[in-house]
């Protein structure tokens, strides 16, 4: 790790292969926890390379424990965090829109590194048993139309990071990584992400695969379409500027958006969006990033026909009655 060190020191980056390399012994307790800070904290005061980011991601997805989902044709819908904004769990909302619109979805998530409440924090808060075991994750998606993917149960090489960016409390590449290493690598994804930049890396990543994309980047800082303002939207056959209007929406403003100060505050502004009791301005971003998932699932679909969908969906009970059977009726009444 000293000659790493170094040469990233010396303002020189990884090729793809050194940088899988690294990951790898890093995941497998080659280093101590000194220089997996000192690695992490190079990597927060510049930019990652396209090379370098996909070194990382091809060792994600080699240590990971792999869930093959391609016959049920889902989509993920994962932001990388790390934008400091502290909004509600909209992408968690919205992954229970689609589902409700019967569209298959294998939710990754983990509990909050940079943020008061992650998806796992609000899934676990709710009663939901976290599981690695195939047989159990396929009868969710069947019988719910949604499956929860628990990050570290699907990562277990990474635990040895886990806690010192648990202490760190900043984001890292791991934010950016993320969205990439669903074990389930699904046909379809709903991406948002903290940066112009990292939009740009993720749009160059994804044109290299057979993957349906989205990638959301809302130009003040929101890793999902926030409507405080415009939103950039880069996918397979396009790349955009997309305001509220467009989407039939008007601006709302940042404290709309606000996800509380505790988990438990985070798990009731959640119940009651998904019980359709949800201010004007939190159930519309939740039905516009559902609606841009529901697009980039099924392209067919006119954005407004897919805006439709998500609103009948989340408005209309379906979300909600996808929630429970995931999680069990007795858990969240």
């Amino acid at each position: 790790m000293k000659e790493i060190l170094n040469q990233l020191t010396a303002y020189k980056s990884l090729d793809r292969d050194l940088a899988k390399e690294v990951l790898i012994n890093l995941a497998n307790g080659a280093y101590n926890n000194s220089q997996i800070a000192a690695f992490l904290t190079v990597f927060t005061m510049r930019s990652v390379t396209v090379e370098e980011l996909s070194g990382f991601k091809d060792a994600m997805l080699e240590l990971c424990i792999q869930l093959p989902l391609d016959e049920y044709d889902v989509i993920d819908l994962c932001g990388t965090g790390g934008d400091s904004k502290d909004s509600f769990n909209i992408s968690t909302l919205s992954s229970f829109v689609v589902a409700g619109a019967g569209q298959n979805v294998a939710k990754h998530g983990n509990y909050g590194v940079s943020s008061v409440c992650g998806s796992s924090n609000l899934m676990n808060y709710f009663g939901y048993e976290f599981t690695n075991e195939k047989d159990r994750l396929l009868h969710d998606l069947e019988n719910a139309g949604i499956c929860f993917l628990h990050a570290p149960l699907f990562h277990p090489a990474m635990k040895n990071v886990a806690p010192i960016r648990k202490e760190l409390g900043v984001k890292t590449f791991f934010n950016m990584l993320g969205p990439m290493v669903n074990p389930s690598q699904p046909n379809s994804q709903l991406v948002g992400v903290f940066s112009l930049e990292l939009a740009r890396l993720y749009g160059y990543i994804y044109q290299q695969t057979d993957k349906r994309y989205s990638i959301i980047h809302s130009l003040d800082g929101y890793d999902e379409v926030s409507l405080t303002g415009p939103f950039k939207w880069i996918s397979n056959d396009q790349e955009s500027l997309v305001s509220p209007e467009d989407l039939g929406m008007s601006v709302i403003q940042p404290a709309d958006l606000a996800g509380g100060t505790t988990v438990e505050e985070a798990a009731t502004i959640f119940w009651k969006v998904i019980n359709g009791e949800g201010t004007e301005a939190q159930n519309q971003v939740v039905i516009a990033n559902s609606g841009m998932a529901l697009k980039c699932a099924r392209p067919q679909l006119s954005l407004v026909n897919a805006i439709d969908q998500a609103r009948d969906s989340l408005l209309g009970g379906k979300a909600l009655e996808s929630f429970k059977k995931l999680v069990g009726e007795k858990l969240v009444k």
